[in-house]
């Protein structure tokens, strides 16, 4: 009987990639191979990667490199490339890296676990092996995207909209309770169209209304809100579940009327500003967390001076500032990149200037105040936490002292002693 594989999986990008990882990992734990966590006693490297936009890219290739001077040193027996760069440019990545001995792109996972010499097994539907920490996890609602922007290769990547359906959800929620989850992260590319295309209308209200009532889970956090067209019944949603976080994460891109219309956003200066100020004025406590994009072609500085001056209105809790990345086969491409990288890079520094003084006033006001936490773990002589208005990887944390050892995965209630630019300090 031949040895069983012994297979390690790196996975690059967003936490997308992370739950399509973690479904190959449920699979494979129930095969022949052993799983191992550390590259180097793995004889097959599975590398999820990500084709986003051109950090990504070349992470992801270098990771591969990577593994290749390794099956060349003999530490290697087998590569496999699978995810978004690899549906991409397969037949671009086969010709050049002729190395890896197989390349699958994304939604492919009964062909991986063919070619690892084992079969997809039904029964084994929304099982994950979790590659977060074991309080918080993932939860996919949809794949693709049929929204148009100009600037995105998500849908070249991953398709179109498909929305999972909701009682296959529910039952994978269930499942990640079960396992001790506590928070669970609502992604997708468009997680606001949830139900269209299976439904005939959207229905991210009610698949947050039954998230809601499941047992263990006492924490939930909406991601990747699409801002056109948003359904006010999700608002509603938040008054109505306690279970949901006071946080949504809504990227908006930009506010030049002129910059949103060439992105093909299907939102206005305006349009953005009334959403954004409905859900702060309908959801006290809420935090808005964005993400925009400047050096767009064509982007002047009285764009840059508008979206600038936004910022510093609406205030946003948490942000996070991209750099144009000119994409291959989207619509945006043929515009050329003619903003200049130096320039690029001034309006992000100018943009996360001015947000870290209005994270520094949020946190400062703050001080004094008792707040609900999560512990994630232990730093040094600090347990390290986060409040409902922070998701993991991307927001801030929360330094706690306690006499007492905190437990990761339990809530935790804490008194703020101090609020720096992105962090806060407490006691408990």
């Amino acid at each position: 009987m031949p040895e069983p594989l012994k297979i390690s999986v790196v996975t690059l990008g967003c936490p997308k990639n992370v739950v399509d990882s973690e479904y190959l990992l449920g699979q494979l734990q129930q095969s022949q191979a052993r799983l191992v966590a550390n590259v180097d006693d793995a004889d097959t490297l599975i590398i999820n990667t990500c084709g986003f936009i051109k950090d990504a890219k070349q992470e992801s290739i270098d990771a591969i490199m990577e593994a290749v001077e390794k099956k060349k040193r003999g530490g290697l027996k087998k590569i496999v490339v699978m995810g978004c760069l690899a549906e991409r440019f397969k037949k671009e990545l086969a010709a050049e890296i002729p190395e890896v001995d197989s390349f699958f792109g994304t939604n492919q996972l009964s062909a991986i676990l063919k070619d690892l010499g084992t079969d997809y097994k039904t029964e084994l539907l929304g099982e994950r092996s979790l590659t977060t920490p074991d309080h918080y996890a993932y939860l996919k609602i949809s794949e693709g995207c049929d929204n148009p922007c100009s600037f995105c290769a998500i849908p070249l990547m991953r398709g179109q909209h498909r929305t999972k359906p909701m009682e296959e959800l529910v039952h994978e929620a269930r499942l990640l309770a079960e396992k001790g989850v506590k928070e669970l992260i609502v992604i997708g590319q468009d997680t606001t169209s949830y139900g269209l295309d299976l439904y005939g209308e959207r229905r991210l209200a009610q698949l947050l209304g039954k998230l809601n009532g499941i047992d263990g889970i006492e924490w939930i956090r909406l991601m990747y809100a699409y801002p056109a067209k948003f359904p006010h019944e999700v608002i509603d949603a938040f008054q109505k579940f306690p279970k949901l976080c006071r946080y949504i994460d809504i990227p908006i891109q930009h506010c030049s009327d002129r910059v949103l219309k060439s992105m093909r956003r299907g939102m206005t200066r305006r349009s953005t500003y009334e959403l954004l100020t409905r859900l702060q004025r309908e959801l006290p406590g809420l935090a808005l967390r964005t993400t925009l994009i400047v050096g767009y072609p064509g982007e002047t500085n009285e764009d840059f001076t508008l979206l600038y001056d936004f910022v510093k209105e609406m205030r946003f809790h948490r942000l996070g500032v991209f750099t144009y990345s000119q994409e291959e086969g989207t619509a945006a491409f043929d515009l050329g990149d003619p903003v200049a990288e130096e320039v690029k890079q001034e309006r992000q520094a100018a943009i996360m200037e001015a947000q870290k003084e209005i994270s520094r006033q949020h946190n400062e006001s703050l001080v004094g105040k008792t707040l609900k936490v999560l512990v994630d773990g232990r730093e040094g002589e600090f347990f390290v936490g986060r409040t409902e208005w922070d998701a993991p990887e991307i927001d801030q944390e929360v330094f706690v002292r306690s006499a007492q050892p905190l437990k990761a995965g339990t809530f935790q209630t804490v008194t703020i002693t101090d609020g720096a630019e992105y962090d806060l300090y407490a006691s408990a």
